[in-house]
């Protein structure tokens, strides 16, 4: 075994965007080509800035409402999302309708380039495997259009399905029970401090921060998805 999928660890989930999933191209470039369709040119430092702004405005939102969350509420709020960023545009609202349905096509992701080697080294060893995401139904969509991705289709957690996004207790007993373990057998991996480390460590899971550009001195941190099998 290895230090974190140990003997008593006998599944593990990944989280989806940031962490196994990455757009492709990057979401500032997709959001930068949209406007030049309209015909408004915007720096790609601003788009980042006011995406990053709307979308921490967006956060609060649901930390407010306890985490609930809904398909309503994910369109929603990705509708903020994107008309808060894109406000420049003639039509904001053709805008988010594009965006929305880009990001649910696998052709928009790139996997992880050591998920596969990852994938098989875990379930070598008799590992469970599972995605838990904050998203919505489009995710299904990416995930049977990507083959990297099979030896976690079974088992895909999606909040909005759920009803609570991460980091909610409620989302992880989900993974839990679709996992058919208890919650200190399931190591969970992701890249957001809060939602993903901090959130499954207070539901009773183990769980170790995906943190490639090394931005934090936790202990329970890896920069490579190799590491969990190292």
């Amino acid at each position: 075994m290895s230090l974190w999928v140990h003997p008593g660890i006998r599944a593990v989930a990944f989280d989806a965007v940031g962490t196994l999933l990455f757009p492709n191209p990057s979401a500032t470039e997709i959001y930068r080509a949209l406007a030049e369709r309209q015909g408004v040119t915007l720096a790609g430092d601003d788009v980042r800035r006011r995406f990053v702004e709307a979308y921490r405005i967006e956060e609060e939102a649901d930390r407010a409402n306890r985490w609930i969350t809904s398909e309503q509420r994910e369109r929603q709020r990705w509708y903020t999302i994107v008309t808060t960023t894109l406000h420049q545009l003639p039509d904001p609202e053709a805008a988010f309708e594009e965006l929305f349905e880009h990001f649910a096509l696998p052709s928009a992701w790139q996997l992880h380039e050591e998920a596969a080697a990852a994938f098989a080294a875990l379930q070598s060893r008799g590992i469970v495997l599972a995605l838990g995401t904050n998203y919505d139904a489009r995710i299904n969509r990416v995930v049977v259009g990507m083959p990297g991705l099979e030896p976690l289709a079974e088992r895909v957690v999606v909040s909005a399905a759920v009803g609570f996004r991460k980091p909610a207790a409620e989302f992880f007993q989900e993974v839990v029970r679709v996992l058919g373990c208890r919650s200190d057998e399931v190591l969970f991996v992701g890249d957001d401090l809060q939602n993903d480390y901090d959130g499954a460590q207070a539901a009773g899971l183990e769980s170790v921060l995906f943190d490639p550009a090394i931005r934090s001195n936790l202990p329970r941190r890896i920069a490579r998805l190799s590491e969990l099998t190292a």
